[in-house]
């Protein structure tokens, strides 16, 4: 555990007893639903949620942490004789309702996830789209924070919370069948099976979600959103319509009380909201016979404090964890993966009474098809139920904007029966028997000796004890601020990764570098005194280097030239525009990339052999802001410094060497953490000069705005880090 924790005391018997969910300690507010529904996996939440678009009178607000316009909600031909792709959707029923407007707020992502996500999704969603649908990207958090809701709500009457995004690689059904031929993105490219759950409710808790998304609008634009279109009568006579709720959906339940609990994160004067993990803290304490979890992540310190202390309890509830069997893709089983380990290690050691147990659904078990878990859910005996936004990581508890929708039985038997039910059908799906199975051998049963009796076949749920690896031990130290369980200042990002060293004496060690600043001062002084001025023109350089492009040698020549200038901290950020301007995208962006690695190579070793002292102060204070702190296993620590680039390149990779980073770590971050970037400015660079070159008032259009935003992005991190500092 990160640190040690007060445990909420147990509370007592539920039964009749007022409600959990206490506003300003776990919730936000509770609120009345006259339907509830738990959607189970995406292709019901999507089908159903088109449907429900399409019957909109004046409002369908999209609130998500991504948002990919291509999405189909129903593959292949739809039904309803509208577009299938979202864009083209949302602008077929705004054009057929004058009266119907659409607002898409999406978290402004980091660089991180360029490549996992549709680019310059502001053009997707806002040039092509309708006049009354407005895109917007949420940057409005603390350094490492993200906007993480995923929420849709219609008419201010009916809303969709849980842990489905409207973008790739998340519709399937129940079936998750291995060769699924319609589990394909919108670039062909198959994916593995998901499983996700979304919470859908009408009544006073819709609208009461629509007040949160105006409010989460005004704080990520600035500005309010704009009713006049509509009044608030309207909306609530919208709110009353008998056909708000899908004819053909069967509710779990009716005329239910639901709480809203929130994560946000202290910002611009706003205290920290904590509710969610307040609750999970309390529902444990609660919990008497079974705790059931599915959930994407599984690190929560506190949350695993209160279920170790539950475990040690002699009449304490069996804990049941459905998870992934693996974290999707390296970096995330390195650092996640690591802690879901270190958490589950701990509590096996406080399991004395043999009732705790993490599974994986898979289909062939050990080697067979991996079920990707997604969800977001947590069910305490048969009396409360949550699902919404939030991972169980730290982040989720206290750093990531998130919200969860909780039902809560207070010992009545109908809401019991139907949270039951919920519980029933996830077992169901993952253990591929019935909801009746399931019940009748929880009636008889604990909930792990069930899901031992129902394993069967196939698809089932398979025991996981993830371990961590000697080649990990190390990093599980390290990756916390991943999993960050407070807001990141950016000297502290850095200082967390970076280690004290032991410093070389300087004698001898600047004469390399003085020896090439005065090359630098003598070639100015030509440049500048001299014809070589008027004899290197712009444009002689630009034909020059695509002679040389040209030629049999010459790609080994211009990525020398590159890498030569990137060492003498020639901006690598314009080198790699330059790249794109001059060779095009994909010519530029090898050659950039190259490049770039070979000048990190060399000046790592610089650092290396000039020590930490000769370094720092050939850098000055700029080096010391970063830190004096550089570990040894340090390959997260160069991905962050390269995604939030907090000192010049050459700077960075003088001090990686300075401070003995293992060299592999070093290259391998150094090229995770610039590729996306390097791709996208050699592309945009690219797609300048085709502009100029072929002028057309679409590409015009694009190119001013895509400048806009660049200015608009680098306005906002100045004043950031202005801010910040």
């Amino acid at each position: 555990m990160n640190q040690a924790l007060n445990v909420t005391p147990r509370l007592p018997s539920r039964h009749g007893a007022r409600s959990l969910l206490r506003p300003t300690r776990n919730c936000q507010q509770r609120e009345k639903a006259d339907h509830f529904r738990v959607l189970i996996d995406a292709a019901d939440y999507f089908s159903t949620l088109r449907a429900a678009m399409t019957r909109a009178n004046h409002s369908i607000y999209i609130v998500g942490w991504d948002i990919d316009s291509r999405l189909k909600l129903v593959p292949g031909e739809p039904q309803d004789d509208l577009p299938a792709g979202l864009a083209d959707f949302l602008c077929a029923l705004a054009e057929e309702n004058r009266h119907l407007r659409i607002h898409i707020l999406a978290w402004d992502f980091a660089m991180l996830y360029a490549f996992e996500r549709e680019w310059l999704p502001a053009y997707k969603m806002g040039w092509r789209t309708h006049r009354r649908i407005r895109f917007r990207q949420d940057g409005r958090h603390p350094l490492g924070a993200s906007h993480h809701q995923k929420i849709v709500v219609i008419d201010d009457a009916l809303a969709f919370a849980g842990g489905i995004d409207l973008t790739r690689s998340r519709w399937d059904t129940p079936a998750h069948a291995p060769d699924a031929p319609l589990r394909r993105n919108a670039d062909d490219a198959r994916y593995q099976p998901m499983h996700d759950v979304q919470a859908m409710f009408d009544g006073d808790a819709a609208r009461a979600i629509g007040v949160l998304v105006r409010e989460r609008w005004q704080r990520a634009t600035g500005k309010p959103l704009d009713l006049s279109h509509t009044s608030m009568h309207d909306a609530h006579e919208a709110n009353d319509r008998a056909d708000i709720w899908p004819a053909d959906v069967l509710p779990d339940i009716e005329e239910v009380e639901l709480g809203i609990s929130l994560t946000e994160p202290a910002f611009e004067g706003r205290p920290v909201v904590s509710q969610i993990q307040r609750l999970y803290l309390d529902a444990i304490a609660a919990a008497t016979r079974s705790v059931y979890i599915e959930n994407q992540y599984f690190t929560a310190s506190r949350v695993g404090a209160s279920l170790a202390a539950r475990l040690a309890d002699s009449d304490g509830p069996d804990i049941a964890v459905v998870g992934p069997e693996r974290q999707s893709g390296w970096l995330q089983d390195a650092t996640m993966g690591v802690l879901r380990a270190k958490l589950h290690e701990s509590l096996k050691r406080a399991d004395g009474h043999g009732r705790y147990a993490m599974y994986a659904p898979t289909i062939g078990g050990i080697g067979g098809q991996i079920i990707n878990v997604h969800s977001k859910l947590m069910i305490v005996d048969d009396e409360l139920l949550i699902v919404g936004s939030a991972n169980l990581n730290n982040r989720s508890m206290v750093l990531d904007t998130e919200c969860n929708i909780a039902l809560d039985a207070c010992g009545e038997p109908r809401v019991q029966a139907a949270i039951a039910s919920v519980r029933n059908r996830l077992l169901a799906e993952h253990l591929d028997v019935s909801p009746g199975d399931v019940r009748r051998a929880l009636d008889t049963q604990r909930l792990n000796e069930a899901i031992a009796a129902l394993r069967h076949g196939k698809r089932t749920l398979m025991r996981l004890d993830p371990v961590v690896s000697g080649d990990l031990e190390d990093l599980a130290a390290r990756v916390s601020v991943l999993d960050a369980e407070a807001p990141v200042a950016p000297h502290e990002l850095v200082q967390h990764f970076l280690p004290e060293e032991r410093s070389r004496p300087l004698t001898g060690k600047l004469l390399a570098f003085g020896t090439l600043a005065l090359i630098v001062v003598v070639l100015a002084a030509l440049w500048r005194f001299t014809p070589l001025r008027d004899a290197i023109s712009f444009s002689a350089l630009v034909h020059g280097a695509q002679q040389l492009h040209a030629s049999r040698l010459g790609p080994l020549a211009i990525v020398a030239v590159y890498a030569i200038a990137a060492s003498v901290s020639v901006p690598v950020t314009l080198l790699i525009a330059v790249s794109g301007f001059v060779f095009g995208a994909l010519a530029g962006s090898t050659y950039a990339f190259t490049g770039t690695m070979i000048s990190a190579f060399i000046t790592y070793y610089a650092g290396a052999s000039l020590g930490h002292d000769a370094v720092r102060r050939l850098a000055g204070s700029r080096l010391n802001r970063i830190s004096e702190k550089l570990g040894k296993r340090g390959l997260v620590a160069v991905i962050v410094l390269r995604v939030v680039p907090v000192a010049p390149f050459t700077v960075i990779n003088l001090a990686a060497g300075a401070s003995h980073i293992g060299l592999r770590d070093f290259l391998v971050g150094t090229a995770l953490g610039m590729a996306p970037g390097i791709a996208l400015a050699t592309t945009f660079a690219h797609q300048l000069v085709a502009a100029v070159r072929h002028p057309t008032a679409a590409g015009l259009g694009l190119v001013a705005l895509i400048g806009a935003a660049l200015i608009g992005l680098s306005i906002a991190l100045q004043r950031l880090f202005a801010h910040r500092r």
